[in-house]
């Protein structure tokens, strides 16, 4: 068996970039795991304490306060977890249909990038180091608000990774 002179010089990080690539896990790992996360977060909002949870965080917004004074939290509260719910299961099918998980991505966008003002507008997501008041720190909260900021890019990397999908069948048509 003789190898190549690029066989000879391809890197191990090179070809551990290529297998990670060639077996597609940075979709597989997003996308189930944004699924995952949409239907556990959608299914708890639609229970008591879920609602309860998210008060502070909808009431604090400017962007979906009004949700609550028109709904309530309860209903309001499951309406934003059917919201999580429908994408959810738009990104499942967008594995089959693309056109879904497009839908699925662009309305991860809108949740995203409602809810990662909230860390600017919820009181304690942003805190005071103790004893260095000028500089400032997430707390647990802020932290939690946070992985909305970082499911804002995941949501747009579907919306891409499915529009390529998309685009490479309706080529072969």
């Amino acid at each position: 068996m003789s190898t190549t002179s690029s066989q000879i010089h391809e890197s191990v990080l090179s070809r551990t970039a290529s297998w990670v690539t060639d077996r597609n896990i940075p979709f597989l790992i997003t996308s189930i795991g944004m699924i995952v996360m949409l239907l556990w977060a959608g299914l708890y909002k639609m229970t008591v304490p879920g609602a309860e949870g998210i008060i502070p965080l909808v009431s604090n917004s400017p962007f979906i306060s009004w949700h609550f004074k028109l709904f309530g939290p309860y209903v309001g509260s499951d309406i934003i977890g059917l919201t999580e719910l429908t994408a959810a299961v738009l990104l499942f099918a967008g594995h089959f249909r693309p056109e879904a998980g497009i839908l699925g991505g662009l309305l991860g966008v809108l949740m995203f990038s409602v809810t990662s003002t909230m860390l600017v507008t919820t009181p304690g997501a942003i805190i005071s180091v103790p004893g260095a008041s000028h500089m400032r720190y997430m707390s647990f909260l802020g932290l939690f608000l946070f992985k909305d900021v970082i499911s804002l890019g995941v949501s747009l990397y579907l919306i891409s990774y499915f529009g390529q999908k998309l685009r490479r069948r309706e080529a072969v048509i």
